[in-house]
């Protein structure tokens, strides 16, 4: 049994935790949601390279023996410098499904709705340099829909609308295929597929995000059977009884054998947690 951390910049890596408390029920799971400071995708990439490296740190000291950057925007921004500073335990992020995407849309025409920061980042573009060229993304900032989700305006008729916004310019283009690239969008599947109609391909990556944290559990001989009552610890910046409300009500996996905890913390503190 190993303690996995998993990170983001707020509630959206819950959507990653979830699949991973389906795939890997046999472990320790410590959720850090830095909330004070979302949305990441706002905000200049040097420091959501700084802000992302010293909350793995942070989650490394405290005893975790792998971690999830369950943030796109952190990815893209912070991978290499998080595993460069942090060559002991396996550090898996999350990308668009852009190359999956491009493989299964049967017109070439998909869209990609991600954060300003994914899009404009070195790590997307180079990966959208290496696919074919016959196949064309139609790219939209999501902005405003991270603070929305984060507010639990999940079916409210203000996300709606900004949703049904953003997603315009591939109603009109015609995609076949859209590609989440925000772990916070697959909240708001019910809102998409109303508004693109369930023809249309959504591609979420976090079961391969898991299948991966599953491989290098293996690979670094991390062991995975269970040992007493497995354990869940929510922190957050901002507000940990709201993301413990918020966790109660997105999460699907069966949680009913955890211990859970929550608690409001600063980086400092994540040690609390153990």
């Amino acid at each position: 049994m190993a303690l996995i951390g998993v990170f983001d910049s707020g509630v959206g890596g819950l959507s990653i935790l979830d699949e991973a408390l389906r795939q890997l029920p046999n472990h320790d799971y410590l959720y850090f949601a830095d909330s004070a400071n979302a949305p990441y995708g706002e905000k200049p990439p040097e420091w959501i390279a700084q802000r992302s490296l010293a909350v793995c740190q942070s989650l490394a000291e405290a005893g975790c023996q792998a971690i999830v950057i369950a943030c796109n925007t952190a990815t893209a921004e912070a991978i290499q410098r998080i595993r460069a500073e942090l060559k002991a335990i396996p550090i898996i992020g999350v990308e668009p499904g852009i190359k999956p995407a491009a493989l299964q849309s049967q017109k070439g025409l998909v869209g990609v709705l991600a954060t300003e920061a994914t899009l404009k980042s070195d790590k997307f573009n180079a990966l959208l340099a290496t696919l074919p060229g016959d196949c064309r993304f139609i790219k939209q900032a999501g902005e405003g829909l991270v603070p929305l989700i984060e507010s639990g305006q999940l079916h409210a008729s203000e996300t709606a609308a900004l949703l049904a916004h953003h997603l315009q310019p591939m109603r009109t283009a015609g995609v076949d295929t859209l590609v989440l690239g925000c772990t916070h969008y697959p909240f708001l599947m019910p809102l998409i597929l109303n508004q693109l109609g369930s023809s249309v391909l959504i591609v979420d990556t976090s079961e391969a995000v898991v299948r991966q944290l599953a491989r290098q559990l293996e690979v670094h001989r991390i062991p995975s059977e269970a040992s007493g009552r497995r354990s869940l610890c929510l922190l957050s910046t901002a507000d940990g009884a709201r993301l413990h409300s918020m966790a109660m009500q997105l999460l699907r996996s069966d949680i009913a054998e955890l211990s859970i905890d929550f608690k409001t913390v600063g980086l400092d503190q994540i040690s609390l947690c153990r």
